[in-house]
């Protein structure tokens, strides 16, 4: 899929008709229960999965998607279907308490939950850069009961994903299995992100250099800077060419995503100078304005939550819980528990104002007025700026 390629998403109550691409093949004997976790002899006890999510980057996939799919084409057969589960992009297979089932070949219609970063309406395009966040796939035309069992196996890109249900408490959650079907499509179409913050020498320099996988440049722009770090490049043409791409357009949008906060809008004279500095190319003012006020914005988001303003290191922690608690899991795109990282140990990093020697990088070096003045940059006024909208998705 290129980046401009427009992906499905739901909207709740948008009043849209959707149907299913096609009919699904109905079968029958469908004994499917559980899987083996671990070998066993014939006699001895085993422990069994009977509910699983995971990825074809995990070993002991291959083994259950092979076994599954067995099962599964033996019983099309039977049905006078041949089907070879490893042609299709999408497998979902309902079934019902009598071992009867629905097998869903590319047929049903696919919901993918999203965090946009712009206002969308209803029927029109969603494209990969207004993504912020992935929170749930799901089914919307398939009838799945509390009784009902699933398995459901996709492709994305040259990845596979797995989840099944067996339900052996015959209590089905469509919520649960919705949301860890967005876990899995998450982290296949966005592998590059996770494997960044996994790698402790690639996220290192990311973070030295000032770089997050931020919301607003999550894709190609941050694949960009993600390869440039693995490979031990030097940053200044990729991040000269990010700079040149935040325009009047691009910036105005994420202004409207600020002042859609109450703890944001407070700001919006200071922030609003903040943005006219950074597209007149003058970065100090820039880093001045921005670095000294997130304290402030994320005192307001604490105190309209708990009535009280917090010192620093709770603020931080705050954060993380905040971004953890909107999206549902701790390892969304916001990558909250990474982020937290980041501003620890680069936005708020330690600073001795008697041995000097900081960056404008750091709000501490910059509220001490001790950054080098040449560390005044256009990049790290970016950097800012888009550690500040990272918030304004996070509380």
């Amino acid at each position: 899929m290129s980046k401009e390629t427009p992906r499905p998403y739901s909207m709740p109550g948008a009043g849209i008709f959707v149907n299913n691409l096609g009919e699904p093949i109905l079968l029958s004997g469908l004994q499917l229960d559980a899987v083996a976790a671990e070998a066993a002899q014939k006699g001895s006890s085993v422990s069994v999965w009977t509910r699983l999510s995971l990825t074809s980057d995990e070993a002991i996939f291959h083994r259950i998607a092979r076994s599954l799919a067995d099962h599964i084409e033996f019983r099309a057969r039977e049905a006078s279907n041949s089907v070879n589960l490893a042609c299709a992009d999408t497998t979902l297979l309902v079934i019902r308490p009598d071992n009867s089932g629905e097998l869903w070949l590319d047929a049903a219609a696919v919901s993918i939950n999203i965090v946009a970063k712009r206002s969308i309406e209803a029927g029109t395009l969603v494209f990969e850069r207004d993504i912020a966040d992935v929170t749930g796939m799901s089914f919307p035309m398939v009838q799945i009961g509390k009784a009902d069992r699933v398995v459901c196996l996709f492709r994305e890109g040259w990845r596979f994903a797995l989840f099944f249900d067996f339900n052996p408490e015959r209590k089905f959650s469509i919520v649960a299995m919705e949301r860890d079907l967005g876990t899995l499509y998450r982290r296949l179409r966005y592998r590059k992100m996770y494997d960044a913050i996994a790698n402790a020498a690639v996220f290192g320099h990311l973070v030295q250099a000032g770089w997050f996988p931020f919301a607003e440049i999550i894709g190609t722009e941050f694949e960009q800077l993600s390869l440039h770090c693995e490979s031990d490049f030097d940053l200044a043409e990729v991040e000269a060419e990010l700079v040149a791409k935040f325009d009047t357009k691009r910036l105005e949008k994420m202004f409207a995503r600020w002042m859609a906060k109450p703890h944001f809008a407070g700001k919006e004279r200071l922030l609003r100078s903040a943005l006219q500095r950074y597209l007149a190319d003058d970065p100090i003012p820039v880093l001045k304005i921005v670095l000294t006020e997130i304290e402030g914005i994320l005192n307001d988001a604490h105190r309209k939550l708990y009535g009280t303003r917090a010192k620093q290191k709770k603020l931080l922690a705050f954060a993380v819980r905040s971004a953890e608690k909107k999206h549902g899991h701790p390892d969304t795109l916001m990558f909250p528990a990474a982020f937290g990282r980041y501003l620890a140990e680069y936005t708020f990093a330690n600073f001795d104002p008697v041995q000097g020697g900081g960056t404008a990088g750091s709000r501490h070096a910059v509220g001490h007025g001790a950054a080098e003045s040449d560390s005044y940059t256009q990049t790290r006024a970016l950097q800012a700026l888009l550690t500040l909208d990272q918030l304004a998705f996070f509380t």
